[in-house]
Parts: C-alpha cells; structure tokens; sequence
C-alpha cells in the first residue's frame, strides 16, 4: 500500500528537486567540458599539423619538427584539461602539489623510463643523429625512421622494424654512417707471396675504376698486411653514402674478375679439406 500521507508526498518532492537541482549543477558543466575536451582533440590534431607545415616551409630538421608538433599537441590538450578541472571546482595550485607527489612516486617506479625521456631529450638537444640516417646503435644497425621522447625506431635492410630505448643509445657509442655525403668503401683481397706487387696492385686498381656509381674521387689500392697465409690487400673506392651496399658488391664483383683476369693467383688456406 502506497503512503499518500502529506509528509511522504513532501520528501518525494524534496528528493525530486534535489535530483533537478544536481542535474542543473553538474549536467551542463558535464556536457560543456565533454565538448570542450572533443574540441581540443581536434585542436590539437590541426595544431600538430600546422606546426609541422610551418616547420616544413622553414627547412627545419625532420627530427625537430616531428618534436615541436608533438609537443604543440600535448600542450594544447594539458591546457583543455586543466580548464576542465577549474570549471568542477579543482584549484590548479592543489592539484599541481599532489601531481608533484604523484610525479615523485611514478618517478621512483619507473626510474627506466624517465632515464630514457632524460636521454631522449638530450638526443633532441645533441641531434647525433636525424630521421633518415643509418646508424648503428646499442648493436643494432638501421635507418631511422623515427626519433620520440622514449625510444628510436629504426627500420633494417630486411625491413625489419626496431624500437631501442633512448637510453642504451645515449650511454653507447653511436655510429651514424650517413653524417658525411661521401664514403670509402673497401675489400679485403688475399694474394699469394710470389705474386708481382706492381702487376697486383695494377690490376685492383683498373678493377675499382670500372665500379659504376663510385665519385670522382681516385681509387687505389695497397698492402694492408704480410701473413703465413699470403700478403693482403685493401682495394677501396669512393662513393655516395646512401649507395654503400651497392658500392661494395660492385667493388667484389669487379675485383674478383680483374684478379682473375690478370691470372694473380689467390691465397689458398692449408686448413681448407683436400689439402
């Protein structure tokens, strides 16, 4: 049986303008800072794609100006965030003293992880290396494909993709084989003892000239070292650094048909089986 009772009509209506009262208060703010937060989502996007056009036209480095887009993005959004949280009542000044105690935490839990923003900054800042280079870093060797805060994403010659920590390449040697246009490239060619050094090192060097795609630089050829096993060679030519792998396998190609062209005979091992 339903209580019609005075008292009970008045609570249900007291409840009733308490919900309207509470829908009123927090209803619109809700729906207001939902958009609020859809459209610096979509500012953000138009804004990393302005700064990176702008950036295109300045001839700004790729590796910069995927940097500065990334940071225009995340600043933007940061500030819809903290507007949101001042129109539900949170004073930013509080907020930022438990984000900081907040911050030290995470910071102790994920040491690995701030070492590499650390090392990715200073990567930034240094710029040992840019996007498109080939480099070869913590053991690995690729192309950079992409540089962020954390980790560098490098793709290899059998397109494989690699992602190394910012931090095993910051605290390593870097070898970045595409900082300067032009390279050397060289072969290792073992003779035997009795052969003709003038003949030898005539034939290597009319071998590296018919290299196609190699530079103007001359290339030459010289003993590198006297073994038990023969005397070796280095035959070397110069060329772009982008053609590198295709340089060498010319230079091998050519040097083994000249040597065998101008009959120097090859170093053979004792250790090898029919011996």
């Amino acid at each position: 049986m339903q209580d019609h009772s005075p008292a009970a009509t008045s609570s249900e209506s007291a409840v009733a303008r308490e919900a309207i009262a509470l829908v009123q208060q927090y209803a619109a703010p809700l729906i207001v800072s939902c958009l609020i937060l859809v459209f610096a989502y979509f500012l953000s996007a138009w804004g990393r794609r302005i700064v990176l056009r702008a950036c295109e036209r300045a001839e700004l480095d790729t590796t910069l100006a995927r940097f500065f887009a990334k940071l225009t993005r995340w600043l933007i959004l940061i500030v819809a965030i903290t507007f949101v949280l001042n129109r539900f009542g949170f004073e930013t000044a509080s907020f930022s003293v438990l984000l900081g105690a907040v911050g030290l935490a995470v910071s102790l839990a994920f040491q690995g992880t701030l070492s590499n923003f650390a090392a990715g900054v200073m990567l930034m800042v240094f710029r040992p290396y840019k996007i498109g280079d080939t480099i070869v870093a913590a053991g690995q060797v690729g192309t950079v494909d992409e540089i962020d805060l954390f980790s560098t994403t490098m793709d290899t010659v059998d397109n494989r993709r690699i992602f190394v920590p910012n931090s095993m390449i910051f605290g390593a040697v870097i070898t970045n084989n595409s900082a300067h246009p032009l390279r050397r490239v060289e072969v290792q060619v073992v003779l035997q003892h009795d052969v003709d050094s003038g003949a030898a090192h005539a034939a290597l060097v009319r071998a590296a000239q018919r290299v196609p795609g190699r530079s103007n630089e001359a290339p030459d050829a010289f003993i590198q070292d006297i073994t038990a096993l023969g005397v070796v060679w280095l035959v070397f030519v110069w060329g772009p650094s982008a053609d590198v792998v295709k340089l060498r396998r010319d230079l091998l190609r050519e040097v083994h048909q000249g040597v065998r062209a101008a009959n120097l005979p090859f170093a053979v091992s004792n250790n090898q089986p029919g011996n």
